[in-house]
């Protein structure tokens, strides 16, 4: 079973609320050194097979007509998922 990942960001002309609120938590927490924070959404789909260009062309067709608001979001990267990717997201659901 192959993996696509869709990242997708608020335009850079859109404000982000969420993104400044998190820019605004990180010095009280002692994190220092970020400047700003964009705040995004990630898509991982699941497809039966291999990843094939004809799986990633219909991948970059939902991004843009479903996963993401073209008005306020861009649509940054549609790629095949590594496994290395993978195992960090399974992790991160383990300790959620």
């Amino acid at each position: 079973m192959g993996h696509v990942i869709v990242d997708v960001m608020p335009k850079p002309e859109i404000l982000d609320p969420q993104g400044k609120a998190i820019a605004g938590a990180l010095p009280k927490l002692g994190i220092e050194g970020f400047t700003e924070v964009r705040q995004g959404k990630r898509f991982v789909l699941a497809v039966d097979g291999e990843v094939t260009d004809a799986v990633l062309s219909s991948a970059r067709e939902a991004a843009t007509t479903l996963l993401s608001n073209p008005v306020i979001e861009d649509v940054v990267s549609v790629r095949e998922a590594t496994a290395a990717e993978l195992e960090a997201d399974k992790a991160q659901e383990a300790t959620a």
